[in-house]
């Protein structure tokens, strides 16, 4: 497998998985199709990340992957969840989104401030396989931001395994542990069966 679309336009995320994948060169779909966008209708991570590859690997004729990731806080009944990237409403910055979450928290303890990053990865061949990968990843929702670091609601997630933010972490740091450095070190693992 010499490359693969990866079905959004999102430079950080693009980022990490260039760090990530050991197989072949990823394109981002905004550099082969500009403007490409999908609606994300799935109710669940793994629902969207097949939409998206899915609809990646049809336009372009590649194979395709795509992620969907979501943040699952205990005093919240699992909420953002699915709807993570857009919890603050459709075109929210990240800083929306911390914003709201942490307003959402206001005075509750550590033990209720509990969280899980989720992510799933699929993959899409250009001859219509589909595989999905996992990985997850507990923390707890600080109080407030800290680091300057990463993407997303990095600046918020206390990694209980790295002692810190993922944004007080260096990009190398982060992948020790992320949701989404175990979802891809699957990835990795599947694609190495396949070549061998």
């Amino acid at each position: 497998m010499t490359d693969m679309v990866l079905a959004s336009a999102n430079k950080d995320k693009l980022k990490e998985l260039r760090e990530l994948i050991a197989h072949g060169e990823i394109v981002s779909i905004g550099d082969i199709i500009p403007g490409w966008d999908i609606e994300e209708t799935g109710l669940t991570l793994e629902a969207n990340a097949l939409l998206k590859a899915r609809a990646a690997a049809k336009a372009t004729q590649r194979t395709a992957i795509a992620d969907d990731t979501g943040l699952f806080v205990w005093a919240l009944g699992d909420a953002p969840g699915v709807y993570t990237a857009r919890y603050a409403g459709e075109s929210c910055s990240y800083r929306d989104n911390t914003e709201k979450l942490l307003n959402a928290l206001s005075g509750e303890r550590n033990s209720k401030r509990r969280a899980s990053f989720r992510t799933v990865i699929a993959l899409v061949t250009s001859s219509g396989g589909e595989h999905l990968f996992q990985g997850s990843v507990d923390g707890v929702i600080t109080e407030d931001h800290s680091g300057r670091e990463g993407f997303g609601y990095d600046p918020i997630f206390f990694s209980t395994e790295l002692n810190k933010t993922f944004a007080e972490c260096t990009l190398r740091e982060k992948n020790l542990v992320s949701h989404r450095a175990r979802a891809i070190q699957k990835l990795n693992d599947f694609l190495n069966k396949s070549d061998s």
